[in-house]
């Protein structure tokens, strides 16, 4: 009797033994990996194009050039991936221009924000300085005269003093208090300017026999507001209007290629970093 005991519990915690060190099957961990267009992180479109890169994931550091950006007022918060920059009145981060940023000629800005409507002036997100002149060589900034579900944004490019393609005025819907990616485009064969939402073209502009770009006096850069909004302002074209604003909102993921990424490209770009990749 007591060896068939002995053997009963011996084989039970025989069971046992195996049943602890079984993990439970999760069919998640089985699925392939999210791929988009070919691609499963952000980090994999057009990397040898990537010239700049700030994740404000508690730095204000661009990972590529390893330039520090100067901070003024802001903070970090939840990000689209993350953390995020979060502005606030007067608040803002300034930076030395990374050189290939400076010597685009054709570019992608991209970036992520989550901001309330602006009623207090227009919101500069990104903005590559040209200190002699008003505006700067390649700013994205947000109008303010929008409504609680339309937004306008505009992106203008510069060369010198030339205008290059004007105001790309555009119009986005239900887009304020979420995450948004913002995209900006110039192609430089075709002479296209090109703005998107989430990934899909909301408007562009094509400037016969443009070229190649040529940014002056582009040394320093601003995020959170436009560049005669800093103390001092970074031109000596003009100074604080008051018609200009600060992000209140977050930025996030600002990325810029050297090249005009495809519709594919940048849709892909999109749904990734959305979904944290």
């Amino acid at each position: 009797m007591k060896t068939k005991i002995s053997y009963i519990l011996t084989l039970a915690a025989a069971i046992l033994a195996v049943s602890s060190c079984t993990k439970k099957f999760d069919p998640s961990s089985y699925a392939p990996a999210l791929s988009i267009g070919g691609y499963t992180s952000a980090k994999q479109i057009a990397p040898g194009n990537l010239v700049a890169y700030w994740s404000f994931d508690g730095s204000m550091v661009d990972s590529i050039s390893k330039t520090s950006g100067t901070n003024v007022g802001t903070t970090f918060g939840a990000g689209v991936k993350g953390q995020a920059l979060q502005g606030a009145l007067n608040s803002y981060v300034t930076s030395a221009t990374p050189a290939a940023v400076q010597n685009l000629k054709s570019f992608t800005l991209t970036c992520w924000i989550n901001m309330p409507l602006n009623d207090k002036g227009i919101v500069g997100l990104v903005d590559v300085a040209n200190s002699t002149d008003f505006w700067g060589n390649l700013t994205i900034f947000m109008e303010n005269n929008g409504d609680a579900t339309t937004a306008r944004i505009v992106a203008r490019t510069y060369a010198g003093v030339v205008n290059n393609g004007g105001d790309n005025f555009v119009k986005a819907t239900n887009i304020w208090n979420k995450w948004t990616q913002v995209g900006y485009s110039y192609d430089q064969t075709t002479s296209t300017f090109s703005v998107f939402i989430n990934g899909s073209k909301i408007g562009g502009k094509t400037i016969a026999n443009l070229g190649a770009l040529t940014f002056t006096n582009a040394s320093q850069m601003v995020f959170g507001t436009v560049q005669f909004q800093t103390t001092p302002s970074l031109t000596s074209g003009t100074g604080k209007q008051d018609w200009a604003s600060y992000l209140t909102g977050k930025l996030d993921e600002v990325r810029i290629y050297n090249k005009a990424l495809s519709s594919a490209e940048i849709s892909a770009l999109a749904i990734l970093e959305g979904r944290g990749k």
